[in-house]
């Protein structure tokens, strides 16, 4: 199960991942999901799940619970906020705190993620901002499916989310990340399931998530690999 800042990157690596080892990977979620729906209250209630893909604090409260093992989480990469237009149109100035700010007042819309790019939004940075009430008129958060897909089909003139998960949405531009003093990095990390029936082979899929190629699909997905821990 993967949460969707990491789920391209995931999706990517299967096909040489069942080619080095013969192992078949069946992806359950490619989204954290919200409530009951969650991954962390889908692995609580003893769903059988070999890895999951998650938000370092999300997994830590896993961890800690006695659901993940301790020893076997591995962070993976960071990933960064960003603003999304429909295909083709102009493109918001977002380069500085101030711009951004002029961008969400004077857009007609807005949408957001449900998961922690949103949570961050809502509930910090449009209060810092002092537009929180003007946010909450104009704005929706896409409990189902991908921000970008909401912006694509023109129900939302701006979207926010993991730049990882807006880059594999057709018919978005992306404008571009949050600007330094808006930004909020998330870092996504692996872990094995506690009471899995085939850790040799949650531990190979983790190893493959960090391999050469996994990092630079990582890369290629918009996010930034953690590399500076042992394999």
């Amino acid at each position: 199960m993967s949460a969707g800042g990491t789920a391209a990157t995931h999706l990517a690596l299967v096909a040489s991942f069942e080619r080095a080892t013969g192992h078949t990977v069946v992806t359950d979620a490619i989204s954290n999901g919200v409530g009951p729906a969650s991954i962390s209250n889908r692995v609580r209630r003893g769903e059988p799940v070999d890895v999951v893909l998650l938000a370092r604090d999300i997994l830590d409260e896993l961890v800690a619970e006695g659901r993940v093992v301790a020893s076997s989480r591995v962070d993976l990469a960071q990933s960064s906020i960003g603003m999304a237009v429909r295909k083709g149109a102009p493109k918001p100035d977002i380069s500085s705190v101030d711009a951004l700010k002029r961008a969400l007042l004077q857009a007609r819309s807005i949408a957001y993620s449900p998961q922690v790019s949103g949570i961050y939004l809502t509930t910090e940075l449009f209060p810092r901002l002092g537009i929180a009430e003007q946010m909450m008129k104009k704005g929706t958060r896409v409990d189902v499916g991908r921000v970008g897909t909401v912006v694509a089909r023109g129900d939302a003139e701006l979207g926010f989310q993991q730049i990882s998960e807006l880059l594999e949405v057709p018919g978005v531009d992306l404008v571009g990340p949050l600007p330094p003093g808006a930004q909020r990095v998330t870092l996504f990390s692996a872990g094995i399931v506690a009471g899995t029936r085939h850790p040799e082979a949650a531990q190979a899929l983790i190893e493959h998530l960090r391999s050469p190629l996994g990092l630079d699909t990582m890369v290629k997905n918009g996010l930034e690999p953690v590399v500076n821990q042992p394999r």
